[in-house]
């Protein structure tokens, strides 16, 4: 029985709230990225901005009233894809499908509803990331294909790992489906 008892705690302690960031929210985004290597940080600032003026293309995961999980991400201008900039999730809610299940939320909103695609980049060694979108393109039934974009020495100075683009094609029921869940 205490058995039992413990993994009903477990979970109980473990719910997450799937929400639209704001702007008082930028100082846990920034110390949750700063905490999930290999990602880049960007300035508090930036973290600021992006939870107010693209909030409708970001989602945090809240657990316990704390910043648990959060993505970064905007439509392309005249194209029909969303991109997504960054996908962090804290130590203490991996194991639990959390990217994917941003991933999902994120295009079943209004905001994303004319996403064909979604994009991404990521460097040939993120081992995390890319399982992490080849489980999304799984789950949503999306073609993945990737190339050589932005290159380490033409836009890097030879400082940083070549970053792949990454495209999964989004059928249409994707976010419908994702909404509904």
């Amino acid at each position: 029985m205490p058995k039992d008892v413990n993994e009903i705690e477990k979970h109980r302690n473990r719910t997450i709230v799937l929400r639209k960031p704001r702007s008082t929210d930028g100082s846990a985004i920034w110390d949750l990225v700063r905490a999930c290597k290999p990602l880049d940080e960007n300035s508090m600032y930036c973290n600021i901005v992006q939870a107010e003026h693209f909030r409708d293309t970001c989602v945090v995961a809240e657990m316990n009233g704390d910043i648990v999980g959060w993505i970064s991400g905007h439509m392309i201008p005249n194209e029909d894809a969303l991109f997504v900039w960054q996908v962090a999730v804290s130590p203490r809610a991996r194991g639990l499908g959390l990217g994917r299940k941003m991933l999902e939320h994120l295009i079943g909103r209004d905001a994303c509803a004319e996403a064909q695609q979604l994009n991404t980049t990521i460097t040939k060694d993120n081992e995390a990331s890319w399982a992490l979108f080849r489980s999304f393109a799984r789950e949503v039934g999306g073609e993945l294909s990737d190339k050589a974009h932005y290159k380490r020495d033409l836009h890097f100075d030879g400082q940083h790992a070549t970053e792949h683009m990454v495209t999964i094609t989004l059928p249409e029921e994707a976010g419908a489906t994702s909404a509904a869940a």
